[in-house]
């Protein structure tokens, strides 16, 4: 959350008043009041439909003030730099302050939209006619409206002399539309136009045509089918930011960029899929989301309602380090296989999986493991006990409700032959709390495994530290009484189709496993999380339903950020006499 971004709000402010501060704008625009659709941002309605990302922020300076709480004090340095940064260079650098200038106007929100490039290359690879064409998402046309809340204030503004140091512009209308552009060399030219009610500032003069386009009436992300209907199910009181993602470009602009061919078909599946959305809330312990996406109303794709993720939770020890739940891992899968043929950026490919598994067990994954997992299942990773000796510090547990134990049992059977056969483990049938499991040890020490059986059809396996002790029968402290995972908990999601929980201080930050390492901004980013939660459901055949809790450190009320570095060479009130005409 505190990495810089390329369209930073102080950055567009800042650029946006230069554009506009010295200039004949047409004041009777500012007065207009825009129809406002439901509980979509205002922003969305300028928005053109097919955007690629749009995200909507909050302006209201006590939400941000909670924002640079949160942390430890060097993400909370990292997050005050970018933010005076931008400032100084964009603002206090041509005699301009946020609070005194631009806050007494702007709305309660702004929105900022990436358009998909209409570039496309030339190519027989049907992927890169894709819309998008193969061009870096950082290159891709911006908007950003801010809306007029105070349209007397704002023309307060506009009637300000300009600073000699601000940057040259020209004028040009479009479908009788002022337009304003910067032409420098040296930073970013933007266009800005005021339409309605709102300010809207671009990295590109086509983008801007294309907002005016959608102001006179072309589809805008405001009408997007389904969109409404899934912001006001994930509605929240206080919201500090809401982001949608349009799926079909996403693909395609993924496809484009990919060295990885899709089909016209794989890509048509894609097409089906119409939107991610989500909204962000700064809660006391640290950021919520709620979230949801959906199917276009003519999709043929339908997701099958099945929320049976209950009792995995029950199941773990309280210290687990990580864990994702479903309720049904032969479902998920499926799930998972079908995406994966229109998804270029799938990190791992279905055929490497059932190829690996097949070379180091013989067994298929689709005809002798997944018939008997469609019921609910865990995959953890959780800490060896401290009075077990062992050369690893954690293992892994994954857990199968069983639909079908006879072909369970066969499966075992048959892993049991090939460890012991193949890679001369020493297989021992056993008991464990009176329950009987089978031990897998390795003749070189170390790594050990174990199986067995949880109320009669749950089956279980052990790899790694040995861990069968923690889980049979069944731990005294559980997940469900962890504080971390509690305090995730999410009341208005219910009931369930899975779970996501990583302890991030004890697995990433402590250092103590044996995991990648991360890039060191990413570790000081990392340094300032104590979890992760998500939980997720089927709502109906066309949407499904997550939720995301980030946990986070709290650093304390922040101070001041540090004072301008960069002295106005000469405020805008000292540089002219006089305000510029307005035009009708």
């Amino acid at each position: 959350m505190f990495k810089k971004k390329k369209t930073s709000l102080p950055l567009i402010l800042g650029a946006a008043v230069l554009l506009i501060a010295g200039g004949a704008v047409a004041y009777w625009l500012f007065v207009q009041r825009q129809e406002v659709v439901g509980e979509v941002p205002i922003g969305a309605q300028l928005i053109p439909q097919d955007a690629l990302l749009a995200v909507s922020m909050s302006t209201e300076p006590e939400q941000w003030q909670q924002l640079r709480e949160y942390g430890t004090p060097e993400t909370q340095a990292i997050l005050d730099k970018q933010l005076a940064t931008l400032r100084d260079t964009f603002l206090t650098a041509n005699g301009y302050n946020y609070q005194q200038d631009i806050q007494p106007w702007l709305g309660k929100e702004v929105t900022i939209a990436t358009l998909a490039s209409r570039t496309s290359t030339a190519t027989s690879n049907p992927t890169k006619s894709a819309p998008g064409g193969a061009v870096p998402l950082a290159q891709h046309p911006t908007i950003m409206v801010l809306p007029i809340e105070d349209p007397l204030k704002a023309q307060q503004l506009l009637s300000k002399p300009k600073s000699p140091s601000s940057p040259k512009f020209v004028e040009r209308t479009y479908k009788g539309i002022q337009i304003r552009e910067t032409r420098t060399a040296k930073s970013q030219n933007l266009s800005t136009t005021v339409l309605g009610r709102s300010l809207v500032v671009t990295t590109d003069p086509k983008a801007t045509e294309r907002a005016i386009d959608t102001y006179k009436g072309e589809p805008s992300l405001a009408a997007t089918p389904g969109y409404p209907q899934a912001l006001g199910q994930i509605q929240s009181a206080q919201p500090f930011g809401q982001l949608y993602l349009n799926v079909p470009v996403a693909a395609a602009t993924a496809a484009a960029s990919s060295a990885r061919a899709l089909s016209s078909e794989n890509l048509a599946q894609a097409q089906q899929k119409q939107g991610i959305a989500a909204t962000a809330t700064l809660e006391p312990e640290g950021m919520s989301f709620k979230g949801i996406s959906w199917f276009k109303p003519n999709s043929q794709k339908k997701l099958i309602v099945e929320n049976n993720a209950k009792n995995m939770p029950s199941r773990l020890p309280a210290d687990t380090l990580l864990m994702m739940s479903g309720g049904n891992l032969q479902q998920l899968w499926q799930d998972y296989a079908e995406g994966a043929q229109s998804n270029p950026l799938t990190p791992i490919k279905p055929e490497n999986v059932r190829a690996g598994l097949k070379s180091t067990t013989g067994l298929d994954l689709e005809q002798d493991l997944l018939p008997w997992m469609k019921g609910e299942f865990s995959l953890a990773l959780i800490p060896k006990p401290p009075e077990i000796p062992s050369e690893l510090g954690a293992g892994v547990v994954l857990m199968v409700q069983a639909s079908d134990r006879d072909r369970a049992e066969k499966t075992f059977n048959q892993l049991d032959e090939v460890m012991s056969k193949k890679y001369q483990f020493q297989v021992q049938q056993t008991e464990l709390g009176g329950q009987p499991i089978v031990n897998w040890t390795s003749q070189l020490g170390g790594l050990t495994a174990t199986h067995g059986w949880l109320d009669g059809n749950v089956a279980f396996m052990t790899l790694g530290a040995p861990l069968a002790q923690v889980v049979v029968p069944k731990p005294k402290a559980t997940l469900e009484d962890n504080e971390l995972f509690k305090n995730a908990v999410f009341a208005d999601l219910s009931p369930k189709n899975g779970h996501f929980f990583i302890d991030v201080d004890r697995t990433i930050n402590d250092g103590n496993l044996a995991l990648p390492q991360f890039a060191p901004q990413q570790k000081t980013l990392l340094a300032g999380i104590r979890a992760i939660k998500v939980s997720a459901a089927i709502r109906n055949e066309r949407s499904s339903r997550f939720d995301i809790f980030v946990l986070l450190k709290k650093v304390g009320k922040p101070a001041l950020i540090p004072s301008p570095s960069l002295s106005p060479k000469s405020s805008p009130s000292s540089t002219a006499s006089g305000s510029p005409s307005l035009k009708p």
